[in-house]
């Protein structure tokens, strides 16, 4: 069956448009930005024959700040999140992922349900405990993504991330960003790492170590443990790590480890002190 587009206004067109087509043995996805859909199909490893575009989607376009949360929703741009800069640690991440001309087009949303296993725009949300805003045919449910997250967002059949909160006491605490490529200057990243201090405690999510990113409560309860030096705060992470280590052309498995163990003594070094 041949390709087709559809447009959605509203979150229940959206779903139940879905719904209809999944039902008809079709493939739909939902299309914001529209770059992975189409790199993908191009090399036969995304089997999406509808696409339902939600960008006329209100409640996905919002980017404000009310009374205290920060409120984004799936179609804004990487682009957007650097220009209004709400989240400077958000910013940070985003403004390091692809080129300027792909994140005019790559929305918040996109990148964290994507099949591209980096998804580093997760990382800020991890570290902040957000509520992710969910729409299915049966409904909107929230979530904080601790409970829907577990190395990809699991979404239910034809659920939609419509937007997520960020509590506004998260986006003005110290954080550092890093991002470590082997090749070229946008090109796919070795490691990213993303850390943020709050209430006297560093957290710490990662992307590119693994095939998926994550955020372990394990390693920060050992970062975090003053007990010991920093040395075997780092030594003791690395052997509590989530497999598998990932090793491949952008880097092998010992030389992603030789990298974070660096990364994680600059994130001790700069936030431990604050």
């Amino acid at each position: 069956m041949a390709f087709e587009y559809i447009t959605a206004s509203t979150i229940e067109q959206a779903t139940k448009k879905y719904a209809v087509t999944k039902a008809e043995n079709r493939y739909p996805g939902y299309y914001a930005g529209g770059t992975e859909i189409i790199t993908l199909r191009r090399i036969n490893q995304l089997n999406v024959d509808v696409s339902i575009d939600i960008k006329q989607i209100a409640a996905c376009n919002l980017h404000h700040m009310d009374e205290d949360y920060f409120v984004i929703g799936y179609c804004i741009t990487l682009t957007d999140i650097e220009e209004l800069n709400y989240f400077p640690l958000l910013t940070e991440v985003c403004k390091e992922i692809a080129d300027r001309t792909a994140r005019n087009k790559i929305t918040v949303g996109g990148n964290i349900c994507g099949n591209i296993f980096y998804r580093e725009a997760v990382l800020p949300f991890l570290l902040t405990d957000s509520v992710m805003v969910l729409a299915s045919e049966n409904g909107i449910r929230t979530a904080f993504i601790h409970d829907v997250f577990e190395e990809r967002l699991l979404l239910q059949e034809g659920e939609l991330l419509v937007q997520a909160f960020i509590e506004k006491k998260y986006l003005s605490q110290e954080y550092l960003a890093i991002k470590v490529r082997q090749q070229w200057e946008t090109g796919y990243p070795l490691i990213t790492i993303a850390a943020l201090k709050v209430d006297g405690q560093i957290r710490v999510a990662i992307s590119g170590l693994c095939p998926f990113p994550f955020r372990s409560f394990a390693i920060e309860r050992i970062i975090n443990n003053h007990r010991i030096n920093k040395e075997d705060r780092v030594a003791q992470v690395l052997n509590n790590l989530p497999s598998p280590i990932l090793n491949d052309v952008e880097g092998s498995d010992e030389y992603r480890l030789f990298v974070l163990s660096d990364l994680l003594d600059k994130v001790i070094n700069r936030l431990e002190g604050m």
